[in-house]
């Protein structure tokens, strides 16, 4: 079941020259673009193929002959991506598929093989072919192409796409890590979460792609599971997803999209998932409705398999049954090692049932586990062995300590770390034992912007040992409300949490050896499209200084023409129960 993959161990020339490509966070120990473009590649005769057609509108053969081998309709519609880039390589993706929405998930593709020709070029008229090939892909990966590249020179921009006949996908840039030893001068990386297509335009996405970053983190919840519902502005084609057939034609409605093919098409991702890439609030193996269990694992082998297909993942994460290696770390040279957490597939099932709940019912039994033994053992050798300036931990789930005392009774969120405070400990008390530098964790699901520092007490928060970037979600929640003073009403109860908003966006960040700049980027409303970005309000993490440094707030009142309110603030106990709702799903 697993998808071709082709893997190009090949040198280019070596080139003197020393000055950073320009838009590239990857220092000045690499020759510059222009250098590379003026000195020309080396190629493997093996691999040479004709040039891919000049024009990008070129029409198909209508002879029958000509029908039986390739598709008469264009087959790259659900466009090309990049991801888990290394210094010398990167995964170039994309999906066959002549009709996106067709329910048996096929995406309109005949039940045969297809010869898929790719290119890399380092330019993005293709004028300087590095790497071209052809890779055989057929209907037991749903037509999905990974190439793997090696080979190519650290620290630089590159454009590919593919060929299938006299049709051209779109294309797409990427970008290799610098060389291990390097430092870069800096890494412009964004991140984002959860985005629900029925709800809203997926505006957000293409501001992150008209920023060119380096790097995206898509933290989970790229796709959602729930049914068709007319009365949603995009509704979703099919029933819940629970076959493969349901998940692949789920995911390629969503890559239809043009503004996340944009984002796609911008920079390589590193993904990982949370719960909505199969069922709410999964647990490992328990559902969220305990009489769903019977078949559960056969659902989550089904959707576990299509997020491979979609996701521009390296062969390590090939799904074997209803196991997916999705854990992994990515070095950018010296300056920052991102630690991509899964804390779906192995955790502990929440405690007293999940939701907000009082503390209790075992849920800080040491035995119990976020992310699993193994990848908490992985995680913590990862904090032994970092050299790294940044050590950014990728995840899901809020993982600062934050309790709601509003009420009676003071609850938790079961589902979050708070519901695991054992596990939080033993990785935190991990990072502070090993002397990581600069520790940060990212973090999506809650649909709404956070920003706090972390303690190993949260009763007490003597000191700081790091901090937290939460991003609200794509759309998920849909238009949302700002908060001019960036507050919650739960900060009084937790003076670690530092900022709260509830529009749509993203985060953009700006890595430095010599600081972490986050910029929490929003969009006013999604029902729209087209909706204007702002930065609502920015921090920086200073080098070996622990704590968030409020650096810039822009409500939305203040953002300037074309920002527009849409909705008004509501009362503190209607944004309590919002919150709730949102991170429950009830």
């Amino acid at each position: 079941m697993s998808t071709v993959h082709l893997a190009v161990h090949l040198s280019v020339a070596r080139v003197a020259g020393a000055r950073r490509p320009r838009g590239v966070g990857s220092g000045a120990v690499h020759p510059s673009r222009r250098t590379v473009l003026g000195a020309g590649a080396v190629l493997a005769p093996a691999l040479a193929l004709p040039a891919l057609p000049a024009s990008a509108a070129a029409r198909p053969d209508a002879r029958p002959t000509a029908a039986a081998r390739t598709p008469l309709a264009d087959p790259f519609t659900l466009g090309v991506a990049s991801g888990d880039p290394a210094p010398d390589g990167f995964v170039a993706w994309t999906r066959l598929a002549t009709e996106p929405l067709a329910a048996d998930g096929a995406g309109g593709m005949a039940s045969r093989r297809f010869p898929v020709r790719w290119e890399v070029a380092q330019d993005a008229g293709f004028r300087h072919v590095v790497r071209r090939g052809t890779v055989s892909v057929g209907p037991e990966s749903g037509h999905a192409v990974h190439v793997e590249l090696t080979g190519l020179r650290a620290g630089r921009e590159y454009w590919y796409r593919f060929a299938l006949g006299p049709h051209r996908s779109p294309v797409g840039r990427a970008v290799t890590a610098p060389a291990p030893w390097a430092l870069p001068r800096e890494l412009r990386m964004a991140f984002a979460s959860c985005s629900n297509y029925p709800v809203g335009f997926f505006t957000a996405y293409r501001h992150l792609a008209d920023e060119q970053p380096d790097l995206v983190l898509h933290l989970g919840d790229y796709q959602y599971e729930g049914a068709a519902n007319p009365a949603h502005l995009r509704p979703h084609a099919g029933p819940e997803t629970t076959t493969l057939a349901g998940y692949r034609q789920r995911l390629a409605q969503y890559k239809t999209d043009p503004d996340l093919q944009a984002a796609h098409a911008a920079a390589p991702w590193l993904v990982v998932w949370d719960d909505h890439e199969v069922d709410n609030n999964y647990a490992a193996g328990v559902p969220e409705k305990p009489a769903e269990q019977g078949g559960f694992l056969e659902r989550r082998a089904a959707a576990y398999r299509a997020y491979y297909e979609n996701m521009p993942l390296r062969r390590t994460s090939v799904p074997r049954g209803p196991g997916l290696q999705l854990f992994r770390r990515v070095t950018w040279g010296r300056l920052a090692s991102f630690h991509m957490l899964d804390t779906r597939q192995y955790r502990s099932d929440q405690a007293q049932g999940d939701g907000w709940k009082e503390r209790g019912g075992g849920y800080d039994d040491p035995a119990r586990t976020l992310t699993g033994r193994a990848q908490e053992r992985w995680l913590l050798d990862g904090f032994a062995r970092s050299h790294a300036h940044w050590d950014v931990l990728g995840q899901q789930v809020f993982f600062g300590g934050r309790r709601n005392a509003q009420g009676a009774r003071e609850t938790v969120s079961m589902d979050s770390w708070d519901g695991y405070p054992a596990s939080r400990e033993r990785i935190q008390r991990g990072w502070v034992d090993a002397g990581v530098r600069n520790p940060v964790v990212l973090t999506g699901d809650v649909h709404t912007h956070w920003a706090g520092d972390l303690y190993l007490d949260y009763d007490a928060q003597d000191a700081p040992i790091g901090s937290e970037l939460v991003t609200t979600s794509i759309t998920s929640g849909g238009n949302g409300y700002d908060e001019p003073s960036g507050s919650h009403p739960w900060f009084y109860d937790n003076p670690n949490l530092k900022f709260w908003n509830s529009l749509r966006g993203y985060v953009s960040t700006t890595i430095t050896p010599d600081a972490l700049t986050a910029d929490f980027r929003c969009v006013p409303a999604v029902t729209t499209p087209g909706a204007d970005v702002f930065t609502r309000r920015s921090y920086v993490i200073e080098d070996r200084v622990r704590g968030l440094q409020q650096v810039a707030d822009t409500p939305l009142a203040g953002a300037g023409p074309g920002i527009a309110t849409r909705r008004a603030r509501p009362s503190d106990a209607q944004i309590v129960e919002d919150t709730i709702r949102e991170e429950t799903g009830s």
